[in-house]
């Protein structure tokens, strides 16, 4: 008997001692937040390092129209191959290509390394080029693609081409 309300004493000793439900206040709930975004913002700051450089490897290579080899690549090509390194599929063509992530206003300060940059160069009213940005200045954006007559190059949306066909940025990280 006596063993009996020993074990009865101590079961209420624990059930009345534990909680039901974790406190947590609002601030250690916020601290936590922040800890994630900043470790999700390394993760991506990262991810777009590596895939910038992947495609900076491929400067020089020559313009092949299908291309995503070393043997030559268009401008899909070129972001289908580095983003396929690093284990994201995207779409093979660049219209296609900017429908994926979460699409921005081609504004400068909303540009980050790392995002896709996307410009309509023909006539028609449909996106047909691609390239990945690598740096973002106060008035220009600078950016890795294939281009018919260069190759893979380093341009920039200060030079008047891109300035006025540059129509979306893609948030894909």
């Amino acid at each position: 008997m006596k063993h009996f309300a020993f074990l009865l004493l101590i079961l209420v000793f624990f059930t009345a001692c534990k909680s039901t439900s974790p406190i947590v206040t609002s601030k250690k709930s916020d601290t936590k937040k922040e800890k994630l975004t900043k470790s999700d913002k390394r993760k991506t700051n990262h991810l777009a390092e590596e895939l910038i450089d992947a495609a900076a490897e491929n400067l020089g290579v020559k313009y092949k129209h299908g291309g995503t080899t070393k043997a030559g690549f268009d401008c899909s090509g070129l972001m289908y191959t580095i983003f396929d390194s690093n284990n994201i599929t995207l779409p093979r063509n660049s219209y296609q290509q900017s429908k994926i992530g979460v699409v921005i206003n081609p504004e400068r300060e909303q540009a980050q390394k790392g995002d896709l940059i996307f410009f309509k160069t023909n006539k028609n009213s449909q996106i047909n080029h691609v390239g990945i940005v690598i740096e973002v200045n106060d008035d220009e954006i600078k950016f890795i693609h294939s281009s018919t007559s260069k190759g893979v190059i380093i341009s920039s949306t200060k030079e008047p081409y891109y300035k006025n066909s540059l129509v979306q940025l893609n948030r894909v990280l």
